[in-house]
């Protein structure tokens, strides 16, 4: 069974209009590789999954799958509202061949403790033992896992990981404490305190685009050299910015394009950059180092 830890880019989905661009992708996913990732996972935020329809989701995942030819695991992301559409994506990835799931449950009515922990525990029974990553991000999902909740679904064999985009770090140190559970930052402004807590790895959005840069910054805390390290995360902090600034999916598919890979627009409705909200997107790659 595979051992998830260090940079973890999202990966896009690059569409030419209702197909998946197979080769595209494929690309990119083997320039990830090339440049040093620990994994790869498609059908996060980055990747648009709520936008997609099932058909194109599991060809993203065969296509990344394909691409990663077993050099590094691939985790993709599984966000449904119902515990059966969870259930249904979950199996299908896994009989692809998908190393581990990230599971995020998708709220529309409240729900109570009770029916978020049984969300979780049934979609682990029902892919059982596939490792799953538990995924808290109350700003997108609407759905937060508190330290209490993810020390209870810890119970659970095949709950392995726990990936944490609140950046609250006094959770995440409780999580740590209480659980055997590895902690992987989604937070851009935290992965050297999560790594410095003892986290494993940081699922990041910028990778995509600074992939060898990130994996920079995993190899300098893991070597302890710590003040390198914060120099570096603030120098990759100034493509966060322009991404909370015009939007995550639409920033990173603009980037990808100007690096020379024809990922497409984002879906629809959302809207592609500006011409002037693109060059913001290359300055900020520039300062980075990319």
């Amino acid at each position: 069974m595979a051992d998830f830890h260090g940079i973890i880019p999202y990966l896009v989905s690059p569409l030419d209009g209702d197909r998946v661009n197979g080769e595209v992708l494929g690309r990119l996913a083997d320039h990830l590789v090339a440049a040093g990732v620990h994994g790869l996972s498609p059908l996060g935020s980055t990747g648009e999954s709520p936008y997609l329809n099932a058909e194109q989701r599991a060809e993203v995942v065969r296509v990344t799958l394909e691409a990663a030819r077993g050099r590094v695991p691939v985790i993709p992301g599984v966000a449904a509202f119902a515990t059966a559409d969870a259930i249904a994506q979950a199996r299908r990835f896994v009989d692809l061949g998908a190393d581990g799931i990230v599971l995020i449950l998708q709220q529309y009515f409240p729900l109570g403790r009770a029916g978020i922990e049984s969300f979780f525990r049934d979609v682990a029974a029902a892919i059982a033992p596939c490792p799953i990553v538990l995924y808290s991000n109350p700003r997108l999902a609407g759905v937060a896992l508190p330290a209490d909740l993810v020390a209870a679904l810890s119970e659970v064999p095949n709950i392995q990981y726990f990936k944490e985009a609140s950046g609250q770090t006094g959770e995440i140190l409780t999580v740590l404490n209480r659980t055997r559970l590895k902690v992987f930052s989604a937070s851009a402004h935290i992965p050297l305190t999560v790594l410095q807590l003892g986290g494993v790895g940081w699922m990041a959005g910028p990778a995509c685009l600074l992939p060898r840069e990130c994996v920079r910054l995993y190899d300098l805390a893991m070597a302890g050299e710590w003040a390198e390290a914060m120099a570096l995360q603030r120098r990759l902090w100034g493509i966060n910015e322009v991404f909370q600034k015009h939007g995550l999916a639409a920033c990173v598919k603009a980037g990808l394009e100007l690096q020379g890979f024809e990922v497409g627009p984002p879906v629809p409705p959302q809207r592609p950059l500006s011409k002037e909200a693109a060059a913001e997107i290359e300055a900020a790659l520039t300062s980075a180092g990319a």
